[in-house]
């Protein structure tokens, strides 16, 4: 399993690309991975054939771990003298601590960054955002494990592959894997994993069980059910494209489950006719992420109308140079970003994250873009330092983020550290969106469609007429706790005023 990103430490294998007797190319795509944050495919290291598979697909397995054989010949022993073709060649350093993030998305109205082909309409959108996750559709917690094993006691903290406990004449025990999302749940509500039955292959313990667990145990008198069980079955249809990852030091915290409610609602029974689609783990993780969210922040929605008449002449003037400069289409998202990251700077306040009992003011702009993986889910790449970036710059790396994610090609470490998210469901023609924080940040920006509107225009001598502009709303989510609505709402009418008067032809 190779090393995915600085604070990925396993992996579970969604499926092989390539059968046991196959030929395979140098970087071709070998197998998909699926971490915490994002799914990828990964690439052979060597040509060969695929002589032998060692881990199965569904299963959970830490960096470092040999996960199949490439030959020189099908049926041979191994490429370069039986040495694996999968398998991470040096040692290993211990995985640095996660950088808080974006996600991932927030949610309220999905977002997503089409930093490429839309035109008016502000590109990036879909569902509401962030949060940092995976990119494509994963099997269930479902992986293989022995048919002796019983269920292994997870440490907080720890790998997953807890010693498992002698059980009366049971036999052999041995370890028994969990997938990233089953021990943080795990751990997150201080279970003990003997007691909870798995339904999986083998008897692993899986998602469902845990929230099961959960629900079970909140009917009885336990404590309240986590929000990870309500995503299952009453999250909002919002998205998020990452899981919190607070810095060590950084404060960053979340309400206690037992905030959400004392009890889950029932999930849905299908009838005769309904088709059931099993959730993906974007869409898992995605929910899990949303519910969190609005159990930990004060959402509260501020909204302006403003004014892309400047922008829109400067996009109709030079829209085909850019074109053939950059490859990219000019398009109103990377606009929205330049005056963005200066607003931020007059209103610092807005790039920050709730700590303990304080507010951490981050100075440099780490900027999440939600990008819509073919409706299939959603992810939020980071643009770093876009404070300190062009319009040009901006629109280079919004549109790098966004082929990679949609190609799978992103990394772990591409959707951590956001300190800001802006979520772009414009290209569909919304009014408003009230989109859903991605934590820890405090806020994220909605950009809604853009249309030819009349407007009040005001000539030199103070005289007033009707002219034709293009216009669109901007919806800030901001978290009540860190700062109040006339901070927030001060902020958004100075971004409405950058992108009404800025002169950006001098940006390009």
């Amino acid at each position: 399993m190779p090393q995915l990103g600085e604070t990925v430490t396993e992996g579970t294998i969604i499926r092989w690309l390539k059968k046991v007797g196959e030929p395979v190319a140098q970087d071709e795509p070998l197998f998909e991975v699926s971490t915490d944050k994002v799914d990828s495919e990964v690439p052979s290291s060597v040509d060969g054939y695929l002589t032998e598979i060692l881990v199965d697909e569904g299963e959970t397995v830490d960096v470092g771990t040999r996960l199949a054989v490439i030959g020189e010949e099908a049926g041979s022993e191994g490429a370069a003298a039986g040495t694996p073709a999968v398998e991470q060649a040096a040692p290993l350093e211990p995985a640095k601590p996660a950088e808080p993030t974006e996600p991932a998305p927030a949610a309220g109205a999905p977002a997503t960054a089409e930093a490429a082909n839309e035109e008016p309409p502000p590109e990036a959108a879909v569902d509401s955002v962030p949060a940092p996750v995976g990119t494509g559709a994963r099997t269930p917690d479902t992986g293989a494990a022995p048919a002796n094993a019983q269920p292994a006691r997870t440490v907080p903290g720890g790998n997953g592959r807890a010693s498992q406990p002698q059980a009366g004449g049971a036999g052999g025990g041995g370890a028994l894997l969990l997938s990233p999302v089953v021990r943080k749940l795990i751990n997150e509500h201080d279970l003990d994993p003997s007691q909870i039955p798995g339904t999986g292959q083998g008897g692993r313990i899986t998602r469902g069980d845990v929230l099961t667990y959960l629900d079970q145990r909140a009917a009885s008198g336990g404590t309240a059910a986590s929000p990870a069980s309500q995503a299952q079955v009453g999250a909002p249809t919002s998205t998020s494209t990452g899981r919190p990852a607070p810095a060590p030091g950084s404060g960053a915290s979340a309400a206690p489950p037992a905030a959400v409610a004392a009890r889950a609602f029932p999930p849905s029974a299908p009838g005769e006719r309904d088709e059931v689609v099993p959730f993906t783990n974007i869409r898992r993780l995605t929910a899990e992420h949303m519910v969190r969210s609005k159990a930990t922040s004060a959402h509260t929605l501020v909204a302006v109308e403003a004014d892309y008449e400047a922008i829109e002449k400067v996009r109709r003037e030079y829209r085909d140079r850019f074109k053939e400069e950059e490859g990219i289409s000019l398009t109103y998202l990377p606009f929205v970003a330049r005056a963005l990251v200066d607003a931020l700077r007059d209103f610092p306040h807005m790039n920050a994250s709730v700590g303990e009992d304080s507010l951490v003011i981050h100075r440099d702009v780490h900027l999440g873009i939600a990008v819509d993986l073919d409706r299939q889910g959603l992810i939020v790449p980071v643009v770093r330092n876009a404070d300190g970036q062009s319009l040009r710059g901006l629109a280079r790396a919004m549109a790098d983020l966004a082929a990679r994610a949609r190609t799978r090609r992103i990394s772990p470490d591409d959707v951590v550290g956001g300190t800001f998210t802006v979520t772009n469901p414009g290209p569909f023609g919304t009014f408003l969106t009230a989109p859903i924080i991605s934590q820890p940040q405090v806020a994220i920006l909605s950009t809604d469609g853009v249309k030819r509107r009349p407007v009040v225009v005001s000539g030199p001598d103070g005289s007033e007429a009707i002219a034709i502009h293009s216009v669109g709303m901007l919806g800030l989510s901001f978290d009540h706790r860190a700062v109040d609505g006339a901070y927030a709402s001060a902020f958004l009418r100075a971004l409405a005023d950058e992108i009404a008067m800025r002169d950006w032809s001098a940006e390009l």
